[in-house]
């Protein structure tokens, strides 16, 4: 998936984590959104490779691309250095909820990631789509109708 759509899945995500748990908004989308593009740190045409690009291509270097960096392994180490150091939860959960979303999407693409990395195996759900291709955009169109609607909600709970 391209940086924008992971970027609207981060909003969505978060937006409807914040909800369910009653966090707040802004926090957790803030940290959604940056959660959402972190797994990308390992290529360096990402949205995040391209700001960080010395050590886009040094992860890219040790582990290659939608290894590591989309894991299981990945994901919990993240969450255990945000639970030492981070002590908003709202934060550590929209960060987290973010990079989740993220895996969500990579798995519809036809290359799928290394979920359960270091084992060698690709999870991808069994329909896929093609990065940038025509369902690519629905899927973006949906998440930013969904993510307009959790806003709205949330919004209207806190200044309502």
């Amino acid at each position: 998936m391209r940086g924008k759509t992971h970027i609207v899945g981060g909003i969505a995500a978060s937006l409807a984590f914040a909800h369910f748990y009653h966090y707040d908004p802004i926090s957790t989308l803030g940290a959604g959104v940056a959660g959402a593009l972190l797994p990308d740190i390992c290529h360096s045409g990402s949205t995040i490779g391209r700001k960080l690009p010395l050590l886009s291509k040094l992860v890219n270097k040790l582990f290659g691309h939608r290894t590591f960096t989309h894991s299981l392994l990945f994901l919990v180490t993240v969450a255990f250095l945000l639970n030492m150091y981070v002590p908003n939860e709202s934060l550590r959960g929209g960060f987290l909820v973010g990079m989740a979303s993220h895996y969500l999407l990579d798995m519809a693409t036809k290359n799928g990631i290394q979920l359960l990395y270091p084992i060698r195996f690709t999870v991808r759900f069994p329909l896929t789509a093609k990065t940038g291709g025509a369902v690519e955009t629905v899927v973006f169109a949906v998440l930013s109708l969904f993510s307009f609607y959790m806003g709205y909600l949330l919004f209207d709970h806190y200044l309502g």
